[in-house]
């Protein structure tokens, strides 16, 4: 079982802000059902660029409900460039925290709100892509691409292949590919240190 916060298991239990806006300003679809967890996310500006509705339609287990839920409180009243910069952490942190193991619920929330504000833009990726979906794909149990594992790495400032794991569901079924994002890891951060030395 789980250890979740109190503010968890009010959002999972008394969702807010679920379903879907007619006629959206923009939204944003990330995950497959298939694998697991899936979220849509709708919202509508007003007349200032400010969210003024957003909702949320997920399927997934409390984690995902509760961060999805969190997420459309975090962002409502905010411009796009305020909301822009909510990250999985803004989001697990405002939750009072979420176990490891669930922290991809929390990207799966940040993602989502990204493809939003993207659709809005009209900077869409084809159907269900994300700029994340560009690259080589790693883990073929859960269709995870090289670009995806070190984003979600740096960002999260991860350094080993099964935290990967708990962020982005990568490795995290057959886990053959465990080897090859430990290093993924290992290059980059290596990379990033040559950089920092050289400054």
């Amino acid at each position: 079982m789980w250890n979740y916060s109190e503010k968890v298991m009010d959002h999972f239990m008394n969702p807010r802000n679920v379903g879907e806006i007619e006629n959206p300003d923009g939204t944003g679809e990330v995950g497959n059902a298939a694998c697991g967890d899936a979220l849509k996310l709708t919202f509508k500006l007003d007349g200032n660029g400010k969210i003024a509705d957003v909702k949320f339609k997920t399927f997934g287990c409390a984690s995902a409900i509760a961060s999805s839920s969190m997420l459309t409180e975090l962002v409502k009243g905010k411009t796009l460039e305020e909301a822009q910069k909510i990250t999985n952490r803004d989001i697990a942190e405002a939750l009072g925290g979420l176990p490891e193991e669930k922290m991809h619920c929390s990207v799966m929330g940040m993602e989502a709100l990204q493809a939003a504000i993207a659709d809005y833009r009209g900077e869409t990726a084809p159907a269900g892509k994300s700029d994340d979906d560009e690259g080589r794909i790693v883990c073929r149990c859960f269709g995870v691409t090289d670009r995806k594992i070190l984003k979600v790495a740096k960002e999260n400032r991860l350094h080993d292949a099964s935290e990967v794991t708990h962020y982005c569901k990568a490795g995290g079924a057959c886990g053959s590919c465990l080897g090859e994002i430990q290093k993924l890891l290992d290059d980059m951060w290596r990379l990033e240190k040559a950089k920092n030395d050289a400054r």
